[in-house]
């Protein structure tokens, strides 16, 4: 049984992370998803609790200095 695409059809990017903002994928791998064996389909998934932290810190305010 083939990986399934996490794909949320939110489709909106934060352009600075090149990560969607639904799935947490990079364009690069948006685009390639087919062409990945099931193996790396799984590396990218795993990826994706990571990177919705990178993307939730860049999106919280910083304090003031």
């Amino acid at each position: 049984m083939s990986v399934a695409s996490p794909c949320l059809d939110i489709c909106q990017f934060d352009r600075k992370a090149d990560l969607c903002v639904g799935c947490f994928r990079t364009t690069a791998e948006i685009r390639q998803w087919r062409k990945f064996t099931d193996h790396r389909r799984r590396q990218i998934l795993a990826e994706r609790r990571r990177r919705e932290v990178k993307l939730a810190a860049r999106k919280t305010p910083r304090p003031p200095q």
